[in-house]
Protein backbone atom coordinates (compact mmCIF):
# COMPACT_ATOMS: atom_id res chain seq x y z
CA UNK A 1 0.00 0.00 0.00
CA UNK A 2 2.62 2.20 1.03
CA UNK A 3 3.95 2.07 -2.81
CA UNK A 4 1.21 2.60 -4.55
CA UNK A 5 0.46 5.07 -2.34
CA UNK A 6 3.49 6.46 -3.31
CA UNK A 7 3.05 6.58 -6.99
CA UNK A 8 -0.46 7.90 -6.56
CA UNK A 9 1.18 10.86 -4.63
CA UNK A 10 4.21 11.62 -6.83
CA UNK A 11 2.32 11.17 -10.38
CA UNK A 12 -0.57 13.82 -8.90
CA UNK A 13 2.35 16.32 -7.29
CA UNK A 14 4.24 16.17 -10.46
CA UNK A 15 1.50 16.34 -13.34
CA UNK A 16 0.48 19.94 -14.78
CA UNK A 17 -1.68 21.15 -17.17
CA UNK A 18 0.45 23.40 -18.99
CA UNK A 19 3.84 22.80 -21.16
CA UNK A 20 6.08 20.20 -18.97
CA UNK A 21 8.66 17.96 -19.47
CA UNK A 22 10.28 14.90 -17.54
CA UNK A 23 13.60 15.15 -16.21
CA UNK A 24 13.30 11.42 -14.91
CA UNK A 25 11.59 8.75 -12.90
CA UNK A 26 10.72 8.62 -9.24
CA UNK A 27 12.37 6.10 -7.24
CA UNK A 28 11.03 4.15 -3.52
CA UNK A 29 13.04 1.83 -1.61
CA UNK A 30 16.15 2.14 -4.03
CA UNK A 31 13.82 1.01 -7.47
CA UNK A 32 12.83 3.51 -9.97
CA UNK A 33 8.69 3.27 -10.68
CA UNK A 34 8.57 2.82 -14.41
CA UNK A 35 6.24 5.53 -15.66
CA UNK A 36 5.99 7.29 -12.21
CA UNK A 37 7.82 10.25 -14.14
CA UNK A 38 9.22 13.21 -12.15
CA UNK A 39 8.22 16.45 -14.75
CA UNK A 40 8.80 19.58 -14.10
CA UNK A 41 6.06 22.30 -15.08
CA UNK A 42 7.20 25.05 -17.72
CA UNK A 43 5.16 28.03 -16.16
CA UNK A 44 7.47 28.15 -12.64
CA UNK A 45 11.11 27.73 -14.57
CA UNK A 46 11.36 31.42 -13.84
CA UNK A 47 10.92 30.74 -10.04
CA UNK A 48 14.58 30.17 -9.86
CA UNK A 49 16.68 27.07 -8.83
CA UNK A 50 19.77 25.05 -7.33
CA UNK A 51 21.43 22.35 -8.43
CA UNK A 52 23.75 20.91 -5.83
CA UNK A 53 25.98 17.89 -5.08
CA UNK A 54 29.54 16.58 -4.19
CA UNK A 55 32.22 16.75 -7.47
CA UNK A 56 31.58 13.82 -9.95
CA UNK A 57 27.59 13.43 -8.48
CA UNK A 58 26.36 14.39 -11.94
CA UNK A 59 25.46 18.20 -11.26
CA UNK A 60 26.85 19.29 -14.57
CA UNK A 61 24.57 16.67 -16.16
CA UNK A 62 21.28 17.38 -15.12
CA UNK A 63 21.94 21.43 -16.24
CA UNK A 64 22.49 19.76 -19.93
CA UNK A 65 19.58 17.41 -18.98
CA UNK A 66 17.24 21.16 -18.23
CA UNK A 67 18.82 23.18 -20.81
CA UNK A 68 18.23 20.95 -24.20
CA UNK A 69 14.90 20.53 -22.47
CA UNK A 70 14.17 24.44 -22.14
CA UNK A 71 15.76 24.89 -25.91
CA UNK A 72 13.42 22.23 -27.03
CA UNK A 73 10.42 24.24 -26.05
CA UNK A 74 11.39 27.45 -27.83
CA UNK A 75 12.86 28.82 -24.89
CA UNK A 76 16.78 30.68 -24.86
CA UNK A 77 19.11 29.42 -22.34
CA UNK A 78 22.72 31.45 -21.19
CA UNK A 79 25.12 29.13 -19.33
CA UNK A 80 28.28 30.07 -17.67
CA UNK A 81 30.74 26.88 -18.42
CA UNK A 82 33.14 27.66 -15.64
CA UNK A 83 34.93 24.34 -16.15
CA UNK A 84 34.53 23.79 -20.06
CA UNK A 85 32.94 20.72 -20.09
CA UNK A 86 29.27 22.21 -21.73
CA UNK A 87 29.90 22.60 -25.36
CA UNK A 88 28.94 18.86 -26.00
CA UNK A 89 25.19 19.91 -25.87
CA UNK A 90 25.88 21.32 -29.54
CA UNK A 91 25.99 17.64 -30.24
CA UNK A 92 23.74 14.87 -30.66
CA UNK A 93 24.65 11.51 -27.93
CA UNK A 94 25.76 8.80 -29.75
CA UNK A 95 24.00 6.43 -27.06
CA UNK A 96 24.98 3.48 -25.45
CA UNK A 97 23.35 0.59 -24.09
CA UNK A 98 23.14 1.76 -20.19
CA UNK A 99 21.57 4.79 -21.68
CA UNK A 100 18.65 3.01 -23.15
CA UNK A 101 18.51 0.76 -19.80
CA UNK A 102 18.28 3.72 -17.85
CA UNK A 103 15.84 4.99 -19.85
CA UNK A 104 13.31 1.79 -20.09
CA UNK A 105 13.15 1.79 -16.35
CA UNK A 106 11.77 5.17 -16.19
CA UNK A 107 9.33 4.72 -18.82
CA UNK A 108 10.52 6.88 -21.92
CA UNK A 109 12.34 6.05 -24.69
CA UNK A 110 15.63 7.64 -25.28
CA UNK A 111 16.26 10.27 -28.79
CA UNK A 112 19.42 11.63 -29.30
CA UNK A 113 19.53 15.52 -30.22
CA UNK A 114 21.46 18.34 -30.01
CA UNK A 115 20.63 22.16 -29.40
CA UNK A 116 21.61 25.40 -31.43
CA UNK A 117 24.51 26.90 -29.49
CA UNK A 118 26.49 30.51 -29.69
CA UNK A 119 29.78 30.47 -27.63
CA UNK A 120 30.26 33.45 -25.55
CA UNK A 121 33.86 34.87 -24.55
CA UNK A 122 35.01 37.60 -21.60
CA UNK A 123 38.57 36.97 -22.85
CA UNK A 124 40.57 35.28 -25.69
CA UNK A 125 38.65 32.38 -26.00
CA UNK A 126 36.73 31.39 -29.06
CA UNK A 127 33.40 33.48 -29.79
CA UNK A 128 31.44 36.93 -29.53
CA UNK A 129 32.87 39.26 -27.27
CA UNK A 130 30.98 40.17 -23.81
CA UNK A 131 31.52 43.48 -23.03
CA UNK A 132 29.67 46.75 -21.50
CA UNK A 133 31.14 50.55 -21.19
CA UNK A 134 31.14 52.11 -18.12
CA UNK A 135 28.73 54.17 -18.55
CA UNK A 136 25.80 51.26 -18.79
CA UNK A 137 27.17 50.38 -15.25
CA UNK A 138 26.22 53.58 -13.75
CA UNK A 139 27.64 55.22 -11.01
CA UNK A 140 26.18 53.41 -8.59
CA UNK A 141 26.52 49.44 -9.79
CA UNK A 142 30.33 51.13 -10.89
CA UNK A 143 30.81 52.09 -7.03
CA UNK A 144 29.42 48.73 -5.85
CA UNK A 145 31.68 46.66 -8.29
CA UNK A 146 34.82 48.63 -6.65
CA UNK A 147 33.57 48.28 -3.07
CA UNK A 148 33.57 51.93 -2.71
CA UNK A 149 32.78 53.82 0.75
CA UNK A 150 29.90 56.48 0.82
CA UNK A 151 32.49 59.30 0.15
CA UNK A 152 34.23 57.44 -2.29
CA UNK A 153 30.79 56.60 -4.44
CA UNK A 154 29.47 60.27 -3.98
CA UNK A 155 33.25 61.31 -6.01
CA UNK A 156 32.20 59.09 -8.98
CA UNK A 157 28.96 59.85 -9.28
CA UNK A 158 30.06 63.66 -9.37
CA UNK A 159 32.25 62.37 -12.37
CA UNK A 160 29.75 60.90 -13.89
CA UNK A 161 27.66 64.01 -13.92
CA UNK A 162 30.38 65.92 -15.05
CA UNK A 163 31.55 63.52 -18.04
CA UNK A 164 27.87 63.64 -19.11
CA UNK A 165 27.68 67.31 -19.18
CA UNK A 166 31.21 68.11 -20.92
CA UNK A 167 30.20 65.14 -23.17
CA UNK A 168 33.09 62.81 -22.03
CA UNK A 169 32.01 59.62 -23.10
CA UNK A 170 32.83 56.81 -20.29
CA UNK A 171 33.37 53.31 -22.80
CA UNK A 172 36.34 51.79 -21.04
CA UNK A 173 38.59 51.68 -17.64
CA UNK A 174 41.03 54.31 -19.13
CA UNK A 175 38.51 56.76 -19.64
CA UNK A 176 37.80 56.46 -16.01
CA UNK A 177 41.14 56.87 -14.89
CA UNK A 178 41.84 59.48 -17.36
CA UNK A 179 39.22 61.36 -16.03
CA UNK A 180 39.77 61.18 -12.27
CA UNK A 181 43.90 62.39 -13.51
CA UNK A 182 42.41 65.46 -15.48
CA UNK A 183 39.99 66.77 -12.24
CA UNK A 184 43.25 66.95 -9.96
CA UNK A 185 45.87 68.08 -12.55
CA UNK A 186 45.00 70.50 -15.53
CA UNK A 187 41.02 70.26 -14.75
CA UNK A 188 41.32 71.13 -11.84
CA UNK A 189 40.13 74.77 -11.33
CA UNK A 190 37.48 73.73 -14.05
CA UNK A 191 35.97 70.98 -12.21
CA UNK A 192 36.10 72.83 -8.63
CA UNK A 193 34.17 76.07 -9.89
CA UNK A 194 31.20 73.79 -11.21
CA UNK A 195 31.34 71.03 -9.03
CA UNK A 196 33.16 71.50 -5.61
CA UNK A 197 36.54 70.02 -4.26
CA UNK A 198 37.48 66.38 -4.18
CA UNK A 199 39.51 64.51 -1.92
CA UNK A 200 42.68 63.61 -3.62
CA UNK A 201 43.24 60.77 -1.28
CA UNK A 202 39.86 59.04 -2.37
CA UNK A 203 40.58 59.98 -5.94
CA UNK A 204 43.83 58.08 -5.62
CA UNK A 205 41.76 54.67 -4.08
CA UNK A 206 39.37 55.21 -6.86
CA UNK A 207 42.02 54.64 -9.10
CA UNK A 208 43.75 51.54 -7.36
CA UNK A 209 40.79 50.47 -7.09
CA UNK A 210 40.27 50.68 -10.68
CA UNK A 211 43.52 48.99 -11.33
CA UNK A 212 42.64 46.17 -9.56
CA UNK A 213 40.03 45.62 -11.47
CA UNK A 214 42.20 46.02 -14.69
CA UNK A 215 44.27 43.01 -13.31
CA UNK A 216 41.67 40.60 -12.85
CA UNK A 217 41.11 41.36 -16.69
CA UNK A 218 38.28 43.74 -16.72
CA UNK A 219 40.30 46.11 -19.13
CA UNK A 220 38.80 43.17 -21.56
CA UNK A 221 35.36 43.52 -20.75
CA UNK A 222 34.87 47.38 -20.86
CA UNK A 223 34.52 49.03 -23.90
CA UNK A 224 32.55 48.39 -26.92
CA UNK A 225 30.72 46.77 -28.26
CA UNK A 226 28.43 46.47 -25.88
CA UNK A 227 26.11 43.11 -26.06
CA UNK A 228 22.61 43.26 -27.00
CA UNK A 229 20.49 41.31 -24.60
CA UNK A 230 17.95 40.81 -27.40
CA UNK A 231 20.98 38.27 -28.94
CA UNK A 232 20.42 36.33 -25.68
CA UNK A 233 16.60 35.41 -26.44
CA UNK A 234 16.99 34.08 -30.36
CA UNK A 235 15.43 30.78 -31.91
CA UNK A 236 16.84 28.89 -34.50
CA UNK A 237 14.77 27.96 -37.84
CA UNK A 238 13.62 25.14 -36.14
CA UNK A 239 11.81 27.64 -33.40
CA UNK A 240 14.61 26.24 -30.55
CA UNK A 241 15.99 28.52 -27.94
CA UNK A 242 19.27 29.60 -28.41
CA UNK A 243 21.47 28.06 -26.21
CA UNK A 244 24.38 30.81 -25.42
CA UNK A 245 27.25 29.21 -23.56
CA UNK A 246 29.79 31.76 -22.29
CA UNK A 247 33.32 30.10 -22.03
CA UNK A 248 35.03 31.02 -18.36
CA UNK A 249 37.83 28.40 -18.22
CA UNK A 250 40.47 31.25 -18.36
CA UNK A 251 38.86 33.39 -15.05
CA UNK A 252 38.26 30.56 -12.94
CA UNK A 253 41.02 32.59 -10.87
CA UNK A 254 39.79 35.83 -11.32
CA UNK A 255 36.18 36.10 -8.87
CA UNK A 256 36.47 39.70 -9.36
CA UNK A 257 35.41 39.78 -12.68
CA UNK A 258 33.13 36.94 -13.13
CA UNK A 259 31.21 39.12 -10.12
CA UNK A 260 31.58 42.00 -12.32
CA UNK A 261 30.19 40.78 -15.60
CA UNK A 262 27.11 38.63 -13.46
CA UNK A 263 25.99 41.62 -12.04
CA UNK A 264 26.17 43.57 -14.97
CA UNK A 265 24.75 41.08 -17.11
CA UNK A 266 21.67 40.67 -14.57
CA UNK A 267 21.27 44.69 -13.95
CA UNK A 268 21.15 44.80 -18.58
CA UNK A 269 18.52 41.97 -18.67
CA UNK A 270 16.68 43.45 -15.96
CA UNK A 271 16.43 46.96 -17.37
CA UNK A 272 16.32 46.21 -20.76
CA UNK A 273 13.57 43.51 -20.89
CA UNK A 274 9.61 44.34 -20.79
CA UNK A 275 7.61 43.38 -17.28
CA UNK A 276 6.58 39.51 -19.09
CA UNK A 277 3.83 38.76 -15.51
CA UNK A 278 2.36 34.92 -15.57
CA UNK A 279 3.32 33.03 -18.48
CA UNK A 280 3.22 29.43 -20.28
CA UNK A 281 6.95 29.44 -20.22
CA UNK A 282 10.06 31.66 -19.50
CA UNK A 283 11.88 34.05 -21.93
CA UNK A 284 15.07 33.24 -20.67
CA UNK A 285 16.76 30.90 -18.18
CA UNK A 286 20.40 31.34 -16.69
CA UNK A 287 22.60 28.54 -15.57
CA UNK A 288 25.10 29.86 -13.18
CA UNK A 289 27.54 27.11 -12.71
CA UNK A 290 30.49 27.27 -9.96
CA UNK A 291 28.03 29.97 -8.22
CA UNK A 292 30.43 30.14 -5.15
CA UNK A 293 32.55 32.15 -6.95
CA UNK A 294 30.13 35.14 -7.59
CA UNK A 295 29.50 35.12 -4.02
CA UNK A 296 32.47 34.36 -2.00
CA UNK A 297 34.59 37.32 -2.88
CA UNK A 298 31.37 39.53 -2.93
CA UNK A 299 31.40 42.51 -1.00
CA UNK A 300 28.24 43.05 1.29
CA UNK A 301 26.87 45.70 -1.08
CA UNK A 302 27.57 43.46 -4.42
CA UNK A 303 25.53 40.98 -2.49
CA UNK A 304 22.68 42.88 -1.34
CA UNK A 305 22.67 43.98 -5.70
CA UNK A 306 22.23 40.60 -6.75
CA UNK A 307 19.94 39.55 -3.94
CA UNK A 308 17.92 42.64 -5.61
CA UNK A 309 17.81 41.69 -8.63
CA UNK A 310 17.42 37.49 -7.55
CA UNK A 311 14.14 38.84 -6.12
CA UNK A 312 12.97 41.08 -8.97
CA UNK A 313 14.33 39.57 -12.40
CA UNK A 314 11.46 36.75 -11.96
CA UNK A 315 9.17 39.27 -13.28
CA UNK A 316 10.74 40.01 -16.49
CA UNK A 317 10.17 35.65 -17.28
CA UNK A 318 13.83 35.49 -16.50
CA UNK A 319 14.87 32.31 -14.68
CA UNK A 320 18.48 31.68 -12.55
CA UNK A 321 19.75 28.77 -11.87
CA UNK A 322 22.78 27.79 -9.29
CA UNK A 323 24.98 25.32 -9.84
CA UNK A 324 27.69 24.42 -6.99
CA UNK A 325 28.85 21.37 -4.37
CA UNK A 326 26.86 22.77 -0.88
CA UNK A 327 23.76 24.66 -0.56
CA UNK A 328 25.71 26.55 1.73
CA UNK A 329 27.38 28.38 -0.97
CA UNK A 330 24.62 30.60 -1.54
CA UNK A 331 23.91 33.42 0.74
CA UNK A 332 20.57 32.45 2.72
CA UNK A 333 18.47 35.18 1.54
CA UNK A 334 19.01 34.19 -2.10
CA UNK A 335 18.65 30.36 -1.18
CA UNK A 336 15.20 31.52 -0.25
CA UNK A 337 14.42 32.33 -3.62
CA UNK A 338 15.06 29.44 -5.04
CA UNK A 339 11.38 27.64 -6.14
CA UNK A 340 13.66 24.42 -7.98
CA UNK A 341 15.91 22.26 -5.79
CA UNK A 342 17.52 19.13 -7.21
CA UNK A 343 20.03 17.60 -4.75
CA UNK A 344 22.79 15.49 -5.59
CA UNK A 345 24.98 13.33 -3.09
CA UNK A 346 26.89 14.95 -0.73
CA UNK A 347 29.98 13.47 0.79
CA UNK A 348 30.85 13.14 4.93
CA UNK A 349 34.32 12.97 4.89
CA UNK A 350 34.59 15.01 8.35
CA UNK A 351 32.12 16.64 11.49
CA UNK A 352 31.89 19.70 9.51
CA UNK A 353 30.58 17.78 5.90
CA UNK A 354 28.09 16.12 8.32
CA UNK A 355 27.08 19.51 9.89
CA UNK A 356 26.77 21.21 6.29
CA UNK A 357 24.72 17.75 5.52
CA UNK A 358 21.81 18.02 8.52
CA UNK A 359 21.70 21.36 7.08
CA UNK A 360 21.08 20.87 3.85
CA UNK A 361 18.50 18.35 4.84
CA UNK A 362 16.21 21.08 6.40
CA UNK A 363 16.29 22.82 2.92
CA UNK A 364 13.63 20.14 1.53
CA UNK A 365 10.05 19.29 2.33
CA UNK A 366 9.53 16.86 4.68
CA UNK A 367 8.88 13.40 3.31
CA UNK A 368 7.16 10.10 5.18
CA UNK A 369 9.28 7.88 2.50
CA UNK A 370 12.53 8.90 2.68
CA UNK A 371 15.20 9.88 5.51
CA UNK A 372 16.59 12.65 3.63
CA UNK A 373 19.69 13.44 5.78
CA UNK A 374 20.75 9.65 5.50
CA UNK A 375 19.76 9.17 2.15
CA UNK A 376 21.91 12.13 0.84
CA UNK A 377 25.21 10.67 1.26
CA UNK A 378 24.05 7.07 -0.63
CA UNK A 379 22.38 9.13 -3.72
CA UNK A 380 23.80 7.16 -7.08
CA UNK A 381 25.48 9.13 -10.04
CA UNK A 382 22.53 10.36 -11.86
CA UNK A 383 20.34 10.69 -9.03
CA UNK A 384 18.92 13.57 -7.15
CA UNK A 385 16.73 14.60 -4.37
CA UNK A 386 14.09 17.02 -5.69
CA UNK A 387 11.12 19.54 -5.85
CA UNK A 388 10.17 22.61 -7.73
CA UNK A 389 6.75 24.90 -7.55
CA UNK A 390 3.66 23.81 -9.13
CA UNK A 391 1.60 26.00 -11.17
CA UNK A 392 -0.29 27.45 -8.19
CA UNK A 393 3.22 28.19 -6.14
CA UNK A 394 2.87 25.10 -4.06
CA UNK A 395 6.16 22.76 -3.35
CA UNK A 396 6.18 19.65 -5.04
CA UNK A 397 6.70 16.21 -2.45
CA UNK A 398 10.08 15.35 -2.09
CA UNK A 399 11.41 12.65 -4.46
CA UNK A 400 14.14 10.72 -4.95
CA UNK A 401 14.64 10.63 -8.97
CA UNK A 402 16.62 8.44 -10.99
CA UNK A 403 17.50 11.13 -13.94
CA UNK A 404 16.96 10.63 -17.47
CA UNK A 405 20.21 10.54 -20.12
CA UNK A 406 21.16 13.90 -21.57
CA UNK A 407 20.25 13.89 -25.31
CA UNK A 408 23.40 15.76 -26.50
CA UNK A 409 26.61 14.13 -26.37
CA UNK A 410 28.19 13.96 -22.57
CA UNK A 411 31.36 14.93 -23.52
CA UNK A 412 33.00 18.15 -24.69
CA UNK A 413 33.53 19.25 -28.76
CA UNK A 414 36.74 18.80 -30.43
CA UNK A 415 38.87 22.32 -31.45
CA UNK A 416 37.30 21.61 -34.86
CA UNK A 417 34.07 21.53 -34.01
CA UNK A 418 33.93 24.45 -31.76
CA UNK A 419 35.91 26.15 -34.74
CA UNK A 420 32.87 25.11 -36.91
CA UNK A 421 30.32 26.29 -34.60
CA UNK A 422 32.25 30.20 -34.59
CA UNK A 423 32.46 30.07 -38.38
CA UNK A 424 28.78 29.58 -38.41
CA UNK A 425 27.71 32.18 -35.85
CA UNK A 426 25.18 34.92 -36.51
CA UNK A 427 26.58 37.25 -34.27
CA UNK A 428 30.38 36.60 -33.93
CA UNK A 429 31.49 39.50 -36.55
CA UNK A 430 29.02 42.09 -35.03
CA UNK A 431 30.99 42.08 -31.50
CA UNK A 432 34.34 41.17 -32.35
CA UNK A 433 35.15 43.84 -34.35
CA UNK A 434 37.82 46.48 -32.41
CA UNK A 435 36.09 49.74 -31.91
CA UNK A 436 38.03 52.53 -30.00
CA UNK A 437 36.35 55.73 -30.65
CA UNK A 438 36.99 59.26 -29.25
CA UNK A 439 36.11 58.97 -25.99
CA UNK A 440 36.74 60.64 -22.28
CA UNK A 441 40.44 59.47 -22.40
CA UNK A 442 41.74 60.77 -25.84
CA UNK A 443 39.39 64.36 -25.55
CA UNK A 444 40.73 65.08 -22.09
CA UNK A 445 44.71 63.88 -23.26
CA UNK A 446 44.02 66.56 -25.78
CA UNK A 447 42.52 68.74 -23.26
CA UNK A 448 45.95 68.20 -21.03
CA UNK A 449 48.25 68.92 -24.27
CA UNK A 450 46.73 72.45 -24.84
CA UNK A 451 47.07 73.02 -21.31
CA UNK A 452 50.83 71.75 -21.29
CA UNK A 453 51.22 74.61 -24.41
CA UNK A 454 49.97 77.15 -22.88
CA UNK A 455 51.33 76.52 -19.83
CA UNK A 456 55.24 76.41 -21.75
CA UNK A 457 53.86 79.72 -23.96
CA UNK A 458 53.25 81.51 -20.34
CA UNK A 459 56.25 79.84 -18.87
CA UNK A 460 58.34 81.41 -22.16
CA UNK A 461 56.51 84.51 -22.25
CA UNK A 462 57.28 85.12 -18.44
CA UNK A 463 61.23 83.99 -19.34
CA UNK A 464 61.10 86.91 -22.22
CA UNK A 465 59.84 89.38 -20.05
CA UNK A 466 62.50 88.83 -17.45
CA UNK A 467 65.68 88.91 -19.83
CA UNK A 468 64.04 92.36 -21.06
CA UNK A 469 63.92 93.39 -17.79
CA UNK A 470 67.46 92.04 -17.22
CA UNK A 471 68.62 94.00 -20.42
CA UNK A 472 67.32 96.91 -19.93
CA UNK A 473 68.22 97.02 -16.46
CA UNK A 474 71.90 96.41 -17.48
CA UNK A 475 71.59 99.13 -20.34
CA UNK A 476 70.26 101.54 -17.32
CA UNK A 477 73.68 100.80 -15.13
CA UNK A 478 75.88 101.22 -18.44
CA UNK A 479 74.26 104.41 -19.04
CA UNK A 480 74.80 105.41 -15.64
CA UNK A 481 78.42 104.06 -15.33
CA UNK A 482 79.57 105.67 -18.67
CA UNK A 483 77.83 109.54 -17.40
CA UNK A 484 79.85 108.98 -14.04
CA UNK A 485 82.94 107.77 -15.78
CA UNK A 486 82.22 110.92 -18.44
CA UNK A 487 82.50 113.35 -15.29
CA UNK A 488 85.50 111.86 -13.83
CA UNK A 489 86.95 112.44 -17.20
CA UNK A 490 85.79 115.59 -17.63
CA UNK A 491 87.15 116.63 -14.02
CA UNK A 492 90.83 114.97 -14.75
CA UNK A 493 91.01 117.06 -18.02
CA UNK A 494 89.85 119.99 -16.45
CA UNK A 495 92.65 119.47 -13.66
CA UNK A 496 95.27 118.44 -15.95
CA UNK A 497 94.67 121.38 -18.46
CA UNK A 498 94.74 124.01 -15.45
CA UNK A 499 97.97 122.38 -13.92
CA UNK A 500 99.84 122.46 -17.78
CA UNK A 501 98.36 125.87 -17.69
CA UNK A 502 100.10 126.91 -14.26
CA UNK A 503 103.21 125.02 -15.41
CA UNK A 504 103.75 127.01 -19.02
CA UNK A 505 103.04 130.44 -16.81
CA UNK A 506 105.27 129.99 -14.28
CA UNK A 507 107.79 128.91 -16.68
CA UNK A 508 107.06 132.42 -18.57
CA UNK A 509 107.24 134.42 -15.09
CA UNK A 510 103.92 135.24 -15.13
CA UNK A 511 101.83 134.93 -12.09
CA UNK A 512 98.33 133.18 -12.25
CA UNK A 513 95.35 135.96 -11.57
CA UNK A 514 94.73 133.98 -8.19
CA UNK A 515 98.41 133.97 -7.12
CA UNK A 516 98.81 137.58 -8.01
CA UNK A 517 95.59 138.05 -5.58
CA UNK A 518 97.08 136.37 -2.79
CA UNK A 519 100.19 137.93 -2.95
CA UNK A 520 98.79 141.23 -1.90
CA UNK A 521 98.04 140.16 2.23
CA UNK A 522 101.43 139.48 2.49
Amino acid sequence: MSKEKFIAEITEGYTFKGPQFTLGGAMHNGECQTNCLVNLPMATMNRHGLIAGATGSGKTKTLQIIAEQLSAQGVPVLMMDIKGDLSGIAAASEGHPKIDERHEMIGIPFEAGNSPIEFLTLSGEKGARLRATVSEFGPVLFSKILDLNDTQSGIVSVIFKYCDDKKLPLLDLKDMKQTLKYILDEGKDEFEDEYGKVSSASVGTITRKIIELEQQGADLFFGEKSFDIEDLIRQDSDGKGMVSVVRLTDIQDKPKLFSTFMLQMLAEIYATLPEQGDADKPRLVMFIDEAHLVFNEASDALQDQLEAVVKLIRSKGVGLYFVTQNPDDIPESILGQLGMKVQHALRAFTAKDRKAIKLAAQNYPISEYYDTEELLTSLGIGEAFVTVLNEKGIPTPLVHCLLRAPQSRMDILTDAEIKAVTQASEIIDKYNEEIDRESAYEILKEKIVEAQKEENQAEIEKEREKAEKATTKSSGSSSRRQSTFQKVANQIGRTATRELTRGLLGALGIKSTRRRRSSKWF
